[in-house]
Parts: structure tokens; sequence; C-alpha cells
């Protein structure tokens, strides 16, 4: 970390740490809003594949959505979804291949990210977004997920009616939303008493618990087959909370662990490129 990001942090633990003394409750209210603003964009340059789209630009609620489109002729579709901090143009090295599979590939940056419009963004609104998606694009049955795009995906499609001709590919998705807040309090060096505010207002706006916001809790729901990718080393969605799910043992959910890739890489790996192009 730069010295420039450690002052930062510094004065964003004193500001809470000022804030908490004089209430926990809006002490609580900003660490959510900070907890759902992306602090990067990513806007780098179009890959070729990109480039080369059909671009689809149009208004989801208050935002200005950025989206691609590859092959629409064919029957069967296939949605990208990134995760926080990201954008869709992170998977380039997908597209190519899965138009030679015979799919409509479709990717879009959610709101707050990329070329999209938007400054913050939480799984309900995301859930909300991948459905609008597939009322205006779709239907869909094929999806390819990372991190929060992950968690948003397995809430979204466990409400559908849906069966095992569905195709999920899960990497190193958000899998508990409890460990995502403990990192992130831990970080902060937020009392426990902001974090019980913190859920408290989670509850109050997801009208469920920080618990139910758990893909771990959502497949049992989920009748698509499922191949989940997740690496040792990922030090921001800890396979840790994977584990539970894998001992399970449900039948549709096949688990590719990997070692040494982290949260980002693994995406862009040759052997984990292949084993999500073969199961599609």
């Amino acid at each position: 970390m730069r010295l420039s990001q450690r002052l930062v942090l510094k004065y964003i633990r004193t500001k809470f740490s000022i804030l908490s003394s004089i209430s926990k409750k809006k002490a609580a209210q900003k660490a959510f809003q900070l907890f759902c603003t992306p602090q990067y964009r990513n806007k780098k340059k179009l890959p070729r594949i990109f480039e080369q789209a059909e671009k689809l630009r149009f208004k989801f609620k208050e935002f200005t959505i950025q989206g691609y489109r590859w092959n629409p002729e064919a029957e069967k579709k296939v949605m990208i979804l990134h995760g926080f901090e990201s954008s869709v143009i992170n998977f380039d090295r997908y597209v190519r291949p899965l138009i030679k599979k015979g799919y409509c590939v479709m990717a879009f940056d959610a709101p707050a990210h990329g070329r999209s419009t938007g400054k913050m963004i939480n799984v309900l609104l995301y859930v909300e977004f991948i459905n609008y998606i597939n009322e205006k694009f779709g239907p869909f049955k094929n999806f390819m997920a990372h991190s929060l795009g992950g968690l948003a995906i397995s809430l979204t499609i466990e409400s559908w009616k849906h069966d095992k001709s569905y195709k999920l590919v899960l990497i190193a998705p958000a899998t508990e939303t409890t460990s995502a807040a403990d990192s992130f309090f831990k970080f902060l060096r937020l009392d426990n008493d902001v974090r019980k505010e913190f859920d408290k207002l989670i509850e109050k706006q997801g009208k469920q618990p920080t618990t139910w916001f758990s893909v771990n809790r959502a497949a049992a729901n989920i009748k698509a087959q499922v191949l989940w990718c997740h690496d040792k080393d990922d030090n921001m969605t800890p396979l840790a909370d994977v584990e539970p799910l894998i001992k399970k043992g449900y039948p549709n959910f096949e688990f590719y662990i990997t070692e040494g890739l982290g949260h980002r890489r693994i995406y862009r790996d040759n052997k984990v490129s292949r084993k999500i192009i073969d199961f599609f």
C-alpha cells in the first residue's frame, strides 16, 4: 500500500471512529454506503473482440447501461456477469470460444461499473438488473459469473422456475455476505455495535437477515448444472466459505479447485478457461 493510500485509509478510519462515538446508527449508514460504493472503475481500452461487438446502450432505472452482443442469431444465449469493481471487458477471452460453441454471447457492465453510469451497487440491485436483462434480451439459460455477480445470479436463479437444462458457471463467487462484511469491518476497525446496526440496515432494506444473502443457502434451490471454480489462495472470497457446500455433495454441483491464482487471476488462467468452455 502506497503512502497516499495509507493516509487515506487512516483518515477514513479516524472519521468512522469519531462518527461511531457520536452515533452507531449513523456510522453504520455511512459504512453501508461505503460497502456499496466501488472505489475503482474499470474503463480500460476495449479489447478487440469488444470493439467488434454490437454495442447496446439503454436505460435501466436511473442508470445508463453499456452492453455488448455477439452472434445474435444463435438460439442459445449466455450472459456474462462481472464482480465488484470489475467490468465485462475482463472476460474477453471467453467470447470467441463461446461463439464457436454456438452461443449468442451477451455481456453488460452493471450499474456503477465500467462504462455504465451510477455510483453505488448492492446485490439486490444486481438481482433486479439481471431480471431486467433476462426480460429485455432473454430468455437466458446459461450464465458465467464472477464474485459479486456469482452471488447475484445465485439469488436470482433460485427464484426462477428452472431445471437441469440450465448451466451456471460460478467463478470465485461472493459466497457469504456475512464474511464480506466481516472483512470490511476488520479493515476499517469498526466495532461490534456498529456492526449490529449495519446488519439491521441490511435486513431492513433486503427484508432478510445478512445470512440469507448466501450462495451456500441458495444452492439448495438451484437445479441448474453448476461448475464452481475457486482458488485455495483467494483472500477476497475464502475457500473456507465454500467447504460446507462441497461437503453436502449436491449432484448438480461440480467443484474445480485451483491453487496460486487468487480471486482475479483465476478467470484468466488457461486451464480454468478450457474447463469453463468445455462445460458449456
